[in-house]
């Protein structure tokens, strides 16, 4: 039975090779996936403690107070530090040459300026050793025309940038500190004057050399107390790269979540190849069982081909990985997605691909082997080519309407229940539902995407409607690998389309003003607003500010501005914000017993309520509706160093647009950190990760698509050989070669038609399911349905169908008629 499978093996390995096409590109998901994990984890490790080389000990806050700079002297004093130096990274930025801010989100760190905690690569020049001087990245450097010795602009939320003196150039690619942006280095008094912090966030220290450092870490607790933690070397390390280490592996399990939407669809196409084939075996194995060979036998042997198949397309697999991490690594890049390392390909990965996609191939030729045995040894005495095929059992199908209906009504009543989790359990449910009444489902909606092509084509398409339905079965299991795929990639593109209508619909219910300044990853440097409405250009600036005190959700409020996000005023009138006087939202006013006139106290100040309002708009941290909006002026005295990140300007009356963007132009000039949009570019800006969440997702997710499509090539190229006769006698009566391709074309848009049709419908309900649960939890979100990609998708669809049937055209239109009427 060996030698037969083997023998078996080599005279179908043409027909064999697509059957093993969903292995192999199932299997270089896989691999390409930990290829580049691996790659990823190197680098993490690598570049852990590129900054901590020289660092022996690190002194930590206990709190969320930043370490104040006089213990960085204390700290030094301690016997047995050699050097001791505070550190900070956070956000600034850099001014060009052409006078307008270096694009990209800049870092910004506190360079020690002891030698012995020196741990940055100097490509050019030097370090800073005092203040006003600056290092930047050597591409920033380059890329700008900069040059060593001349004064180069520094700004951050400390105030308007100032000219530092470029002193060296460093070399920060692939580290934690490069994330697209240019680097700065300043010493720690600049570094902290530029960011606005009170404080670093870790002070760095350098034993001398012979001392224990234990010993050193004792003394250092002892001076500093319990406000502070001291860490060794080895901790700074390891909790270095265990941070670098649960980015990646979030990462990794994001990845491999796709990973296994394209192993189960992979699982689909070899199941149904398996089946089509041992099918299309019955006589033979009929054969084997009336000259002596077991069930066991037989099932065994069914078992070592898939072993044998899957191996070897595990093999090619891997190699085809190699190419697909590095495909990943490209787009992840373009993407501006920061990615580390290199491609690693490790013998554990290697093993665990053939390991998995063996076992895969293996398991979905379990059910297929099974029925295998079933064949009786009269059937040997059969035709096997007219064997009539069964349909789906009645408890099947009854379970999958069940089921689906389940599903469908899960999803229905998500937003109505409140629970997040009945969405994702609606959308598998409904999937599940498509898989076990698909039998009936899939052969009723060919039949009636069929309608049109037979009054288009007449006979040629009846025929290709009635192979379509010939075998319930098996048309259900084609489409539904493609239902999971396109079922994904449209609930993303409804959910990312939804997603940014809603983001613009708030974007309109909360910003009432022409112009927009925005810190770029962080607050708006403290004098900005002030300098803003200084200019007589601009009528109206408002930083938008915001606190928790006391339980109550405090916001900064102009009164031309202020009833642009209220619902409705119940009481009193929003005209009358002003100095002293406050707007209280209904259910804070209702919990306190406020009314229109009751005196209010927010953090020892009185004030009296100007109105009671409602306002849609959500308040993180508070309960629901617990908001104070009070007038700029009292929110900045009550609370001068809380700031905001964004501010919004209306030019003064009787100033055009044009001149009003001039004037805010002349004011950013001085700071680097902020960003001057209007409404649209806002939007634009807001919902631009949207847009790259979706296009990565729909590359990952293409894959698992492309896989089903080759379970339609596959099903129809197995069918072809199936029918061998009957395309025979088809052509003997007439039918042309350009009418067997069309029928063969006909039959392949049909199978990937409805399992589209029911993948952009499933994806639909998930994400109006989505969508309903976020409006009733708070947001301007609805379902849009972008039916162009929508359309696109289809079309898609339809067209890759089209060139799956290339192959098997061909295939039936190579043998001659004769020889192909005496086919067995």
């Amino acid at each position: 039975m060996i030698r037969l499978t083997l023998r078996s093996l080599r005279a179908e390995a043409l027909r064999m090779l697509l059957s093993a096409l969903a292995v192999v590109l199932g299997v270089a998901f896989i691999a390409g996936t930990l290829i580049l994990v691996d790659g990823m984890r190197a680098g993490a490790y690598d570049r852990a403690g590129t900054f901590d080389r020289h660092t022996d000990l690190g002194v930590y806050p206990t709190g969320d107070r930043p370490l104040p700079a006089g213990l960085v002297e204390r700290v030094r004093t301690v016997d047995g530090v050699a050097a001791a130096a505070g550190e900070l990274t956070g956000t600034g930025g850099v001014v060009g040459t052409d006078g307008r801010p270096v694009l990209g989100f800049a870092v910004l760190a506190a360079i020690p300026t002891e030698d012995a905690l020196r741990s940055y690569d100097v490509v050019a020049g030097r370090l800073p050793d005092r203040a006003g001087e600056v290092v930047l990245d050597a591409p920033t450097v380059a890329k700008e025309g900069f040059t060593l010795g001349a004064p180069v602009r520094i700004g951050g939320t400390g105030g308007a940038a100032r000219p530092y003196t470029l002193v060296g150039t460093v070399d920060v690619a692939g580290t934690t500190r490069d994330i697209g942006g240019p680097f700065i280095g300043l010493v720690g008094p600049d570094a902290l004057a530029v960011t606005g912090e009170r404080g670093y966030g870790r002070i760095m220290v350098a034993a001398r050399p012979g001392t224990s450092a234990t010993a050193v870490a004792d003394r250092v607790r002892a001076v500093l107390g319990a406000d502070t933690s001291v860490k060794s070397r080895s901790q700074i390390l390891d909790e270095a790269v265990d941070d670098a280490v649960r980015d990646l592996d979030q990462f990794s399990m994001l990845l491999l979540i796709f990973v296994g939407v394209a192993v189960v669809v992979a699982g689909f196409v070899i199941a149904n190849t398996f089946a089509i084939v041992l099918a299309q075996r019955s006589r033979r194995i009929a054969l084997l069982r009336l000259v002596g060979a077991t069930r066991g036998q037989v099932f065994r042997a069914t078992l070592l081909e898939s072993a044998v198949v899957g191996m070897v397309a595990s093999a090619l697999g891997v190699l085809l990985g190699v190419a697909l991490a590095g495909g990943m690594r490209l787009l992840m890049s373009r993407l501006d997605v920061p990615v580390s390392g290199g491609l690693t390909v490790a013998g554990s990965t290697v093993l665990t691909s053939l390991l998995l996609g063996t076992v895969l191939t293996v398991g979905a030729a379990l059910l297929p082997a099974w029925r295998g045995t079933r064949v009786a040894p009269v059937a040997a005495l059969t035709d096997a080519a007219v064997q009539p095929s069964r349909g789906a059992g009645r408890l099947r199908l009854a379970l999958g309407a069940v089921v689906l209906a389940t599903g469908v009504a899960a999803l229905a009543g998500a937003a109505s229940a409140g629970q997040v989790l009945l969405v994702a359990v609606g959308g598998v449910l409904a999937f599940f539902g498509i898989v076990l009444f698909g039998p009936m489902l899939v052969p009723a909606l060919v039949r009636v995407f069929g309608w049109p092509a037979r009054r288009l084509a007449g006979a040629t398409a009846g025929l290709a409607v009635a192979n379509a339905v010939r075998n319930p079965r098996r048309v259900a299991a084609t489409a539904t690998a493609l239902v999971i795929g396109i079922g994904l990639v449209s609930a993303f593109v409804v959910g990312a389309r939804s997603t940014k209508d809603g983001i613009e619909r708030s974007v309109d219910a909360q910003i009432g003003t022409d112009f927009v300044v925005s810190g770029i990853g962080q607050d708006l440097p403290a004098p900005l607003a002030g300098e803003l409405a200084a200019r007589p250009e601009l009528g109206i600036v408002h930083e938008q500010r915001s606190t928790v005190s006391a339980g109550v959700k405090v916001r900064a409020a102009h009164p031309a501005l202020v009833g642009r996000t209220l619902t409705g005023v119940l009481a009193g009138a929003v005209g009358r914000l002003g100095p002293g006087q406050v707007l209280v939202q209904r259910e804070l006013a209702q919990a306190r017993g406020w009314q229109v006139g009751s005196p209010v106290t927010v953090r020892g100040r009185p004030f009296r309520v100007a109105a009671v309002v409602t306002d849609d708009t959500p308040a993180s941290g508070v309960p629901a509706g617990h908001v104070i909006d009070m007038a700029d002026a009292d929110f900045a005295a009550l609370f001068p160093d809380q700031r905001g990140f964004l501010a919004e300007i209306d030019p003064a009356a009787g100033v055009g647009a044009e001149r009003a963007r001039d004037a805010i132009e002349a004011v950013l000039g001085r700071y680097p950190t902020v960003n001057l949009l209007d409404q649209g570019a806002y939007k634009k800006m807001l919902t631009g990760t949207v847009d790259m969440v979706l296009a990565l997702v729909t590359a990952l997710l293409g894959l698992a698509v492309v896989i089903a499509l080759v379970g339609v090539a596959n099903t129809l190229s197995l069918s072809v050989v199936e029918r061998t006769r009957e395309n025979a006698v088809l052509r003997a009566i007439g039918l042309t070669r350009g009418r067997m391709r069309a029928m063969l074309a006909v039959e392949a848009v049909l199978m990937a038609l409805v399992g589209a049709v029911l993948g952009v419908g499933l994806g639909t309900g998930v994400s109006a399911a989505a969508m309903a649960l976020l409006a009733r939890l708070g947001g301007e979100f609805h379902v849009v349905l972008p039916f162009g990609q929508l359309g696109l998708i289809l079309g898609v669809a339809v067209l890759a169908a089209l060139l799956a049937s290339v192959l098997p055209a061909r295939r039936a239109l190579s043998r001659p008629v004769v020889e192909a009427l005496g086919d067995q």
